[in-house]
């Protein structure tokens, strides 16, 4: 049976130049700071970034988790957007293990107003927990893939320097934003002190993310990252795929919005399924399902039954996620399964109206 997989990016296979990059790859001890396509790699990163330093780590969490530690104590507040990846779907990890406290903010599409931002701020005083950082989500997993655009960065920069707090930017995707508004990415991370982006993604490299910022804070993240078990040795095999995956696979992202967007448009015709086009920004659909009388578990399970994979959120939203590996055929089918699917659940729910 054929198999569409669109249940997230982080299912792309390693290009076959990755595979023979990780079987050449010089290597060394990494702890040592002796693995040379580690250095290279995080080299790349900050030039490419704007930064001065970066530290790669191994997933996108775990580099999340490292900037937000190495730049806060225990008891301090961390301002998030309500639906933030950190929140929702780290595991409590900056809670858990750096006794911080969540200050949420509504946003709209995945972004957070300045005005909004410093509603929250609090004077000092010994009830509250002082506010140390801003984190911004770009692109907004749970938006849908929504972009920041570097002025919207900036109007909460500027307001964070202004009340001396540190900004920053979960970017597991910000090479997606980037392509989108044709824009160098440094235009982005001109306006955060740190950030974090995802080599295991869109960019089809087997493992790895990278952290990102001042030299100062990225030696602090180092010993955080060897304090969560992070401390790897000959991660030169990581470090290689990364390397290309900077190097050539960022243009190609925009294969994957093209298809993104071939399948919101084909998604919206299908009566019963309810999608705001202008959520579909980069490479994540999210498409409700409710009105065809079934929630996102009913209609996962069918459509997989007939070889296309998706992921669900919560009740009838389902998301689905075009990736390298993806083709234009592969959308064309998927529609064709989503429609006899939706076909067969509105007859079904209308049997059930007559049997009641």
């Amino acid at each position: 049976m054929r198999v569409v997989d669109l249940r997230s990016d982080t299912v792309t296979l390693p290009t076959e130049e990755m595979l023979e990059a990780i079987r050449t790859a010089e290597l060394g001890d990494d702890v040592y700071g002796e693995d040379p396509t580690v250095n290279r790699l995080e080299e790349l990163a900050a030039k490419k970034m704007g930064k001065d330093a970066a530290l790669l780590t191994t997933s996108g969490t775990q580099a999340n988790l490292v900037s937000v530690l190495s730049q806060t104590a225990r008891g301090d507040e961390v301002i998030l957007e309500s639906e933030a990846h950190l929140y929702y779907y780290e595991v409590g990890a900056f809670f858990a293990l750096g006794g911080l406290v969540p200050r949420l903010v509504k946003g709209h599409m995945g972004v957070m107003a300045p005005e909004d931002v410093e509603n929250v701020l609090r004077p000092p005083n010994i009830h509250f927990p002082p506010t140390k950082l801003i984190c911004i989500e770009n692109t907004h997993n749970r938006a849908g893939g929504t972009m920041w655009t570097p002025s919207q960065i900036k109007a909460v920069f500027d307001l964070a320097k202004t009340h001396e707090l540190k900004v920053h930017m979960d970017g597991a995707r910000i090479f997606n934003a980037a392509v989108t508004q044709n824009l160098d990415v440094r235009e982005f991370t001109r306006y955060v002190d740190t950030l974090m982006f995802c080599l295991s993604k869109g960019l089809s490299a087997p493992i790895g993310s990278l952290v990102v910022g001042g030299q100062e804070f990225i030696d602090r993240a180092r010993r955080c990252r060897k304090m969560l078990g992070g401390g790897m040795r000959q991660a030169g095999v990581i470090a290689a795929p990364g390397i290309i995956a900077i190097d050539k696979m960022i243009e190609r992202l925009r294969e994957d919005h093209a298809n993104a967007q071939l399948l919101a448009r084909g998604l919206s015709k299908i009566e019963g399924i309810s999608l705001d086009l202008q959520r579909v920004q980069t490479n994540i659909v999210l498409y409700d399902v409710s009105a065809l009388g079934t929630d996102a578990s009913e209609w996962i399970i069918r459509m997989n039954q007939r070889g296309v994979k998706a992921g669900a959120q919560e009740r009838g939203r389902v998301r689905m996620v075009a990736h390298r590996g993806i083709e234009k055929d592969d959308i064309e089918y998927t529609l064709n399964v989503a429609e006899k699917v939706a076909r067969q659940i509105r007859e079904k729910t209308s049997r059930a109206k007559l049997v009641a």
